[in-house]
């Protein structure tokens, strides 16, 4: 079989290539992925934040449970919907009514409008029907018709993971071909993945290995850590109980991004706060 139409020049891809710029999260994570530009003035290089997390990328979001994952895939749809970008949520884990709950929860506490919210944002609902789960093919038409139908931007899977349970080994076949089908239909996305137990925290790693990280454009890690010891105490400058969460991208292909890893807050109005670079928070508070 012969295979001449995927070869091609590079020249001729020069009007298929993505431009660069961001998707914005409303949250700081938008500074930390930059471009480099040359600046004529200063006569060198010099580093321009992206503004969101890169146009058309897909990337995973993953952390041992109560990090923020759904969290930051919330308000990230909200902020989207609320400029006007059409978002398809894709709810794996929690019912579509438990959803609306926290979809508007985040727009009131973000301030926004959340009658534009409404109008910009579909979902399907696959905690409810196993054949979207399990059957690939059935849940990538309906994805497609949804697209369709709202001509949406942005697409949020919570979780990835609970489209293989109790069938890791299909994990990579699953993601790529998730994958492969939001590059077709020119989709921006973040897919939630969980981690088990067993699984270390800091790492890109999640439920079905590294079959999430390995395909996807980049990976964003969140984590958290109780201060249990005296020693924790010193270190973080947190008293005994407290809790350090933190974010950190832990690679993208497509945009350069800042190597360190970040402290945030999770705000009693259920929000993501980053704050600053975990260097200099060790220490002292």
């Amino acid at each position: 079989m012969k295979h001449e139409a995927y070869v091609y020049e590079l020249g001729e891809l020069r009007e298929r290539a993505p431009k660069i710029f961001g998707i914005p999260t409303g949250t700081k994570l938008d500074e930390m992925f930059y471009t480099v530009v040359y600046d004529e003035r200063e006569g060198k290089y010099v580093k321009k934040p992206l503004g969101g997390i890169p146009h058309l990328a897909v990337m995973n979001i993953t952390g041992i449970p109560d990090t923020g994952k759904s969290i930051l895939a919330e308000q990230f749809a909200v902020y989207q919907a609320a400029r006007n970008y059409p978002v398809l949520f894709i709810t794996v884990e929690s019912p579509a009514h438990f959803l609306y709950t926290a979809l508007k929860q985040k727009a009131h506490a973000l301030g926004l409008d959340f009658e534009t919210v409404e109008e910009n944002i579909i979902v399907i609902d696959a905690s409810q029907d196993a054949e979207l789960r399990e059957n690939m093919g059935a849940l990538l038409d309906t994805i497609a018709y949804a697209i369709r139908r709202k001509n949406t931007k942005n697409v949020v899977i919570d979780s990835v993971t609970g489209l293989y349970e109790h069938r890791e080994v299909l994990a990579r076949q699953i993601v790529r071909q998730i994958f492969n089908f939001l590059k077709k239909w020119s989709q921006t996305a973040l897919l939630v993945s969980q981690k088990r137990s067993s699984q270390s925290s800091e790492t890109a790693e999640a439920a079905g290995g590294l079959a999430v990280a390995h395909i996807v454009d980049g990976t964003i890690v969140m984590d958290k850590t109780v201060i249990t010891t005296r020693w924790e105490e010193r270190l973080y400058g947190r008293k005994m109980g407290k809790v350090i969460r933190t974010i950190r991208i832990d690679g993208c292909r497509l945009v350069p991004h800042a190597s360190e890893t970040y402290v945030f807050e999770i705000t009693d109005t259920g929000l993501i706060d980053i704050k600053r670079p975990l260097s200099e928070v060790v220490g002292g508070d």
